[in-house]
């Protein structure tokens, strides 16, 4: 795996970024880049977390994957472990190997003008070039969301 780094400036106060981008809804719109995505569990540090979304076919799968650590308006780390299918934890699959493991960071520093959000992930090369073009994408939607 290699490690991938996005970051954005924000207009808006660490508390007001990190409250929004964990929130159900704003959720929902900035990984919208992700195609259609939700969570279901706890941000609570040791919690699992399913990060789900429906295929054209309203099949849904995502991934299965714990916080390491979540301290607010700080840092929050994430470990994806299993993929998540027809309701169901897989760990056996194919590919699984290739990435299990992966972490998925945000750090928030205030700045003079906001916040500044810092995004490292891990990525397999086969995923490299779409997470190059949606992250980006993501934190600005998630940016419009904090500034308005």
């Amino acid at each position: 795996m290699q490690k991938l780094h996005f970051e954005v400036i924000i207009a808006a106060p660490k508390e007001k970024v990190f409250q929004l981008m964990l929130s159900d809804r704003a959720y929902r719109e900035w990984t919208s880049p992700f195609g259609q995505s939700r969570f279901e569990g706890s941000w609570e540090k040791g919690s699992k977390m399913l990060f789900i979304g429906t295929d054209e076919e309203g099949k849904e799968g995502g991934m299965v994957s714990r916080i390491l650590e979540n301290k607010s308006n700080e840092f929050i780390s994430i470990e994806h472990y299993a993929l998540w299918q027809n309701g169901l934890e897989v760990t056996d699959a194919a590919n699984i190997e290739s990435w299990a493991g992966a972490h998925e960071d945000y750090t928030f520093k205030s700045v003079t003008n906001g916040t500044q959000l810092i995004v490292s992930i891990d990525v397999v090369e086969a995923y490299k070039d779409y997470f190059n073009s949606a992250w980006p994408e993501a934190l600005q939607k998630l940016k419009l969301l904090c500034e308005n």
